[in-house]
């Protein structure tokens, strides 16, 4: 039976994707860098050294990766402080509850830093629900790379095979794949960008999902 489920954060539990494309486009505009639509949308995934790292490989860019972390994140901390209406994504509240309730290991593994992953886990008093919170920000790769999922399977109170990923990137689903975890894709309207072709289940609102939903899908694991 399925005895763990691995969230991502943004775009899974929390849309706090525009409040971080405010804070990145801005720095480019203060770097005086052209970052195209089409690579922005290939970062998603990325932690946000991990993005530094590539834009200093494309671009010139003399400030050192920590210092353009810093100031990314005090434009990012600014602005989501001050947004009134990031709400948690429908459904997944209900979702996270039902399946705390049953008995269900829940763990976080998110691209976003360990500060940001604290602010919404404070602000939507989600502590209580995961056994644990992993940030992208202790590995040296970024999702596709699998190790932030491996990382999380090792902390499952289960085999690896009684885990499941819930991702809404396609470097996510990929970093899923990588790391022989049955993966859930979540097409939400805000990963209309993102190919969710490689996750093993789509699904397109958390009422399609719950607990009983959830232990359905070993029945698929078997089959596969």
């Amino acid at each position: 039976m399925i005895q763990t489920v691995i969230f991502d954060m943004d775009g899974v539990i929390v849309d706090t994707e525009p409040v971080h494309r405010y804070a990145y486009f801005k720095q480019f505009e203060e770097l005086n860098i052209a970052v195209t639509e089409e690579m922005y949308t290939s970062f998603t995934g990325f932690s946000t050294r991990n993005t530094f790292q590539k834009l200093k490989e494309l671009f010139t860019i003399d400030q050192e990766v920590e210092d353009l972390i810093q100031r990314k994140r005090t434009i990012f901390n600014d602005a989501f402080d001050s947004k009134a209406d990031l709400e948690l994504l429908e459904g997944v509240e209900n979702l996270i509850k039902e399946l705390h309730q049953n008995g269900m290991q829940l763990i976080l593994a998110s691209s976003a830093s360990k500060v940001t992953i604290e602010r919404v886990f404070n602000r939507f008093k989600l502590h209580d629900y995961f056994t644990h919170k992993i940030s992208g920000e202790d590995f040296v790769q970024s999702k596709p790379h699998p190790a932030i999922f491996e990382h999380s399977a090792s902390l499952s109170i289960g085999q690896k095979e009684n885990c499941i990923v819930i991702e809404d990137s396609t470097n996510g689903i990929k970093a899923a794949n990588a790391a022989g975890i049955f993966c859930v894709g979540y097409n939400s309207v805000h990963s209309a960008a993102q190919d969710l072709s490689l996750a093993d289940v789509i699904i397109n609102h958390f009422n399609e999902l719950n607990f009983e939903l959830v232990q359905e899908i070993k029945a698929k694991l078997r089959n596969n």
